[in-house]
């Protein structure tokens, strides 16, 4: 059941419409896991772990934020009954204020064009550019038509082990990042 993977309508009508076609007949397939391609390549959990600690540090600071506009509101309310109305809009004002600061801050750091998405783009995406690189050379060479991703998400009802070269594609970012090693790798199961 672990070679188990989605597939969408639209990759139905496409492997069907290929299927039919004469043409389809000398089609290579193959398949990767870039889940396992990934956790296979040290630069990439080191990316990971960086980012993993920019985002906590982020997460804590906001928590701590959003703490002290609780903490204003709680005293705000113990004191509302003695404090005269333009003392109230005064500090009602600050509080509001400091909560948008606090939601602009947590907007800034994880927001989608934040700070951690381009920390992401900036860690990962020259990664992933080798893997597929690697996948693309490899697809190439073999003269496959077609390379699905088992970790994506469309699914693969069924894969044999021989259609798969994530192995291959690790040999191939092994060669241009020269961290990558055949015995340091492990499947998850």
């Amino acid at each position: 059941m672990k070679n188990r993977i989605k597939i969408t309508l639209g990759a139905v009508v496409v492997l069907l419409s290929l299927a039919v076609t004469p043409a389809a007949y000398g089609q290579k397939y193959a398949y990767v896991d870039t889940e396992y391609i990934l956790d296979n390549i040290p630069e990439f959990q080191d990316a990971q772990e960086e980012l993993n600690g920019i985002s906590s540090k982020w997460q804590k600071e906001i928590e701590e934020a959003y703490a002290e506009v609780e903490e204003l509101y709680k005293n705000y309310q113990a004191e509302a009954v003695l404090l005269p109305d333009d003392v109230k809009r005064k500090r009602e004002d600050a509080i509001v204020a400091k909560e948008k600061n606090v939601k602009d801050l947590q907007r800034k750091y994880f927001g989608p064009e934040g700070d951690l998405f381009k920390k992401r783009q900036e860690l990962v995406q020259p990664i992933q550019e080798k893997v597929f690189n690697a996948i693309e050379t490899i697809a190439t060479t073999r003269n496959f038509a077609f390379v699905f991703d088992k970790a994506g998400g469309m699914t693969l009802l069924y894969g044999n082990p021989k259609y798969d070269i994530s192995d291959d594609v690790l040999d191939e970012v092994g060669n241009v990042m020269q961290t990558v090693k055949l015995e340091n790798r492990k499947r998850k199961n």
